[in-house]
């Protein structure tokens, strides 16, 4: 096979891209929540979660999570009900813009400290105002770093509330 050229394909825009996702600490056992921001190119869009027919493919994120880590309450925006040429008597649910996926990230007791790498992807369909392209995906990861909790930290052991003003 070595032998055998490549079809070649032309270069696309993505038309979602995901934004770097903050990492996340946690303590054994404990939970926080994590956020992954997307954006749909202009004169793209794609069909929400929760899309109004079962032919349409929803827009789902999928992880692959390290043991002792689990990523659970997944909570995708509503779409907007917007119509389109191909389909002009129809309001389809959809995503333009911007738009976030919110989820909570739980560790278990006895995980052990240090770092953990969730992988994931955002599987989509994106359509313009004509047309649908093939599903697809835009792959995404993120850290999660397991620690000890700071209980009996000097953090913890602050001075109450003072007056800023001078008494005389």
């Amino acid at each position: 096979m070595s032998g055998m050229a490549l079809a070649q394909v032309p270069p696309q825009v993505p038309k979602v891209t995901a934004a770097p996702i903050d990492p996340v600490t946690v303590k054994p056992g404990g939970s926080k929540p994590v956020q992954f921001e997307f954006r749909v190119a202009p004169g793209f869009h794609i069909n929400s979660n929760k899309p109004k027919s079962e032919l349409l493919i929803p827009t789902v994120v999928n992880l692959d999570v390290p043991t002792n880590v689990s990523v659970a309450k997944l909570t995708y925006p509503a779409g907007q009900d917007l119509t389109f040429e191909f389909s002009p008597d129809e309001k389809l649910s959809v995503y333009t813009g911007d738009f976030v996926v919110k989820a909570q990230v739980h560790t278990a007791t006895a995980t052990p400290l240090g770092t953990y790498r969730v992988h994931g992807v955002l599987r989509f369909q994106a359509c313009d105002n004509r047309a649908c392209y093939p599903p697809t995906f835009v792959p995404m990861y993120f850290d999660v770093t397991v620690a000890k909790s700071s209980k009996g930290s000097s953090a913890t052991k602050k001075n109450p509330a003072q007056s800023p003003h001078i008494h005389d």
